[in-house]
This record gives C-alpha cells, structure tokens and sequence, in this order.
C-alpha cells in the first residue's frame, strides 16, 4: 500500500475538564451541589465563601478576646472589694424562698438547671435517632410484667414484625427459631396473642383479615355496625374486596343499611397499623426558584440559600510570583485556575437554571392563575427552541430541580406533558386531562360511579378525543379505584 499525506478538515467537540465540569453541576440536584461546594471549599485553598469570610473578618481575634476577658475579670475583682453589698452565702435559707430570689443563676439553658429556658432550645433537636416500631413494642413489654422464656417469646415475635406492622413468620418458624425443646406451639401462640393486644391496633396480625379482625375486636363499643363487620371480614372478605354488595347480602342476609353501616366501621380501621408509629425524619425540599405576582406579573426570583457566593482568597493570590516555577507556586497557580474555573461554572449553573424556570413560568402562566385544569402541553423541544439551548442541557436542568409557587412546589420536569388533540384543532395536555377525571369522579354519584366509557363520551362532549385505555391508564396513575370498586350503597 502506498503511503500519502492528506489534509482533511472536519469539526468535532472536545469535552475539556471545564466543560465536563460545567455539565456536572448543571444535572446536579440542589443538596449535591452544595456537597460539591463544601468539598471545592475543603479542597481548594483559593476558594472561600464571601458571607463567612466577611464575618470571621468582622469578629476580634483571639487576642482581643482574651484581652477584654482579662481586662472584665479585673474589674470585675475590683468592685467585689470596693462593693459595700458584697456579703458571702448564707448557712441557712429561708424555707419558703427560692435560690434564684437570693443568688443570679448561670446555669447553662438546655442543661436541665433553672435558668430561663431559652427560645432557640429545641427539646426534640437531642433526639439521636425517630422512634421505630420496634422501639415502641419493646417499651411496652418492658412495662409489663413477662420474664424468662415468655419474654424471649415475645422478643422473637417483636424482631419479626415489619415496618407495617405484619407479622413476617409463622408460630412454627418462630417456634424451631427459639430452639428450646421444652416449648410448644401453643405457648407461641399465647405470647402473640399478647402481642397482638398491644399498641397499636393490629399490631401482630399474619395478613389482612386478621389485622382488620384485631382492630373490630378492640373497639370500645360492640355495636351491631363491629359485630357485622367481623362477620364480614370473616366469611364475605373476598367479596368485599370487590366490593360485591350482593354476595354479601346473599351470603349473611343483612340489609343495605346495615351492610353499609358495617362497611364504614371497616374503613375507619388502618391496614398497615405499623406506619403509626414508625416515624422517620423528614426530608424537605429546597427550591431553587420563587415564583411570585407582582402587580400582575409572575417573577422569578433566584433562591439565595442555594447559590452561596465565593470569592478567590485575595490573600493567597498575592503570594503568586509570575515567573517563579517552584512546586509550591505552580500548586498555587493550579489552585487559582481551578477556583476561578468553579465559580465560572456555578454562574453558568445559576444562570441557565434561572433562564429555564422564567421560560417555563412564561409559557405556563395560565397553571399559575387557574390551576391544573389550565396546564398547556409541552415538551423540552418548545423551551430549548426559545432559549437556544440543547434538549439534553434543557433535560440537565430540569432533573431534581424545583419551582416554589402559590400554588405549592414542582419540579420543574412536572411542567412538561404529552398532548391529545382537540376537534377544535387545538392540544390538550394530558395533566389537564387528568385534572379534569379527578374533578369528574370526585363529582359522581356514589351509588353509580362513571365508568371509564361514560368519562371517555364526557371528554368527547367537550371536544378531548381520549380513548377508554388511555382513560384507565391515567386512572390508574392517580390512585384511583375502578368504577365497580367505588361503587358504594346509598
């Protein structure tokens, strides 16, 4: 093969340490990024947060510290000598007086003493961790009066209790778990009965029915409406699964008042009895944007508590020689490029996120005044289109980052939605579309629910072409039941 040189020109993108660095931030979520800044912040000796320099800067030093600590101590020594009300404790109090009527306490607030309490002390900031389900059942049986093996049993049968309260093995796994030859089978028994009388409900059950029966059973009152009802639960729990009135009324011979009474007695009780009381810490979410109306017109305005401001260390800075090559001033020139290319990338990151979100307010606006019904379909095409921007940087920003508006806070991916066209030519967008099954069903008629058909010919009235599938599914994506399931007796 005979060789040549050739010149070809061509373009291609090179995706440089900045670049890649600059679309990291973009797709991260407001807690990453300012994991990432903490980390820059550690790692980076010419980065520093401009609010937190200023006040270190604006507090004395240690030196004036200990100087006007000395110089207080001193003074206060000279007036205990010169002070005539100066007198020294007492042997005895009077028995109808108090400490702090005779002496000033300095007992730290939040240290248990009797000082005043402070405001900003929170008494369940201390707590090192919620209370779980099993915390809370121990606690009970420490209460009670079981020792030895009842109260192995009992232990055995709390750590296999889930998170919703069911119990997760049967009384002969727990049985050959134990491993004593001496139990029986009915002494587990027993225990998780007394389990199941305890706190809360339910707790202890091996399935459904017998949770519901647990609850009925420990109702105050043994109404006709509780005694029904564990007659149902018993023998109809299939047919009230499917909500089959019938069978019901064929299979125990009760009236539709009474069935009905019966069934409002079921649903009073909690089917995961577990999920009252385990708690867990609660995780909020910090938007990135606010959305507010100003004299007609919705603002946008950036959140302040997630872009922190940094600055390069003017300090450090100086210590850079031009022309010295030593290790220690390349370090710091590497450290410089590194700090100013950061924050570079952050108010890009900023920026873009900010432009987006006044993109989507802008073509949204109707959401904000009339609510869901109002929604316009869009897509990420209809905001890159009039921003200039790539699909894929549009899909960056809107990934874990939300929007705070009157009307509650979005993420900014909620705003976007597939589209159903109209006999009028128009698109509807299917979060409207939802909007609007909710509105109708929440209107029905409990004892003839809308089927999925009948809303289809009501959506086709008003000029929205959706097909009975296409209903179901959104139905089915809201959490709602079918029409035969909603169907209840008049």
């Amino acid at each position: 093969m005979k060789q040549s040189i050739q010149l070809r020109l061509g373009q291609h993108l090179t995706m440089t340490p900045q670049l890649q660095q600059a679309i990291r931030l973009l797709q991260l979520s407001t807690l990453d990024l300012q994991h990432e800044i903490q980390e820059a912040l550690d790692s980076n000796l010419m980065l520093e947060n401009e609010e937190e320099a200023d006040r270190l800067a604006a507090e004395p030093t240690e030196e004036a510290q200990a100087e006007a600590g000395s110089q207080a101590e001193r003074e206060s020594m000279l007036e205990r000598e010169v002070s005539p009300d100066n007198s020294s404790m007492p042997d005895e109090l009077p028995v109808d007086s108090e400490w702090t009527d005779h002496f000033d306490s300095h007992i730290p607030t939040g240290g248990g003493g009797s000082g005043e309490e402070s405001s900003d002390f929170d008494i369940f900031a201390q707590q090192s961790r919620p209370e779980t389900l099993r915390d809370h059942l121990i606690w009970q049986l420490n209460l009670s009066r079981m020792e030895g093996t009842d109260l192995a049993i009992a232990t055995a049968i709390v750590d296999s209790i889930d998170v919703n309260g069911y119990l997760g093995e049967s009384c002969e796994e727990l049985l050959a778990t134990l491993d004593d030859n001496e139990l029986t089978l009915a002494e587990v028994e027993a225990v998780l009965h007394l389990i199941q009388s305890l706190d809360p409900a339910g707790v202890g059950a091996r399935n459904l029915v017998e949770c519901l029966l647990i609850q009925l059973r420990q109702k105050p009152e043994a109404t006709k409406a509780v005694r029904d009802a564990i007659a149902i639960c018993q023998t109809c729990f299939k047919a009230l699964s499917r909500n089959d009135i019938a069978q019901i009324r064929r299979q125990l011979g009760l009236t539709p008042e009474a069935i009905a009474a019966a069934i409002s007695e079921i649903r009073t009780l909690h089917p995961h009895p577990g999920s009252l009381i385990a708690s867990a810490q609660p995780e909020y979410v910090i938007p990135d944007v606010f959305v507010r109306k100003r004299s007609g017109v919705w603002i946008v305005e950036p959140n302040p508590e997630t872009m922190p401001k940094l600055r390069v260390n003017a300090e450090y800075a100086k210590l850079i020689r031009r022309a010295d090559q030593s290790k220690d001033n390349t370090c710091l020139k590497n450290h410089l490029q590194e700090a100013r290319w950061f924050i570079k990338s952050l108010l890009s990151r900023n920026d873009t996120v900010l432009r987006v979100a006044t993109k989507i307010v802008e073509l949204q606006r109707d959401f904000l005044d009339y609510g869901d019904e109002a929604m316009k379909p869009m897509v990420l095409r209809d905001v890159a289109e009039a921003l200039e921007l790539h699909e894929s940087t549009v899909s960056r920003v809107t990934t874990q980052k939300y929007l705070h508006s009157p009307r509650g806070t979005y993420e900014f991916k909620f705003f976007f939605s597939s589209h159903v066209n109209t006999t009028a030519g128009g698109e509807c967008s299917s979060t409207a579309i939802r909007a609007i099954i909710r509105k109708l069903i929440a209107s029905e008629s409990p004892n003839k629910p809308l089927s999925d058909n009948k809303i289809a010919a009501i959506l086709a009235d008003q000029g929205i072409k959706v097909a009975r599938r296409t209903i179901a599914k959104y139905r089915e994506a809201m959490g709602i039941a079918s029409s035969n399931e909603r169907k209840r007796l008049a």
